[in-house]
């Protein structure tokens, strides 16, 4: 699956921890702050950035070991 379909559909399926911080995120909440969801980037797909202040925001969960994903730390 390419890289960008796959992060609109990990966008349709968030877990109930990324809707919450995402609700959050969204009305810019965070300082001000502009951030991004499922941002593909080289080969992995980080859950928030915030380009502006180079912040990757990254929550664990089952997710990431069902899909043999691993995690920038």
């Amino acid at each position: 699956m390419e890289r960008l379909q796959l992060a609109r559909q990990l966008r349709s399926q968030q877990t109930d921890a990324e809707q919450k911080l995402w609700q959050h995120l969204r009305a810019k909440l965070l300082q001000g702050l502009r951030f991004r969801r499922q941002k593909p980037m080289a080969r992995y797909k980080v859950d928030f950035i915030c380009q502006e202040r180079m912040l990757i925001v990254e929550l664990d969960g089952g997710q990431h070991l069902e899909s043999g994903e691993r995690g920038v730390s």
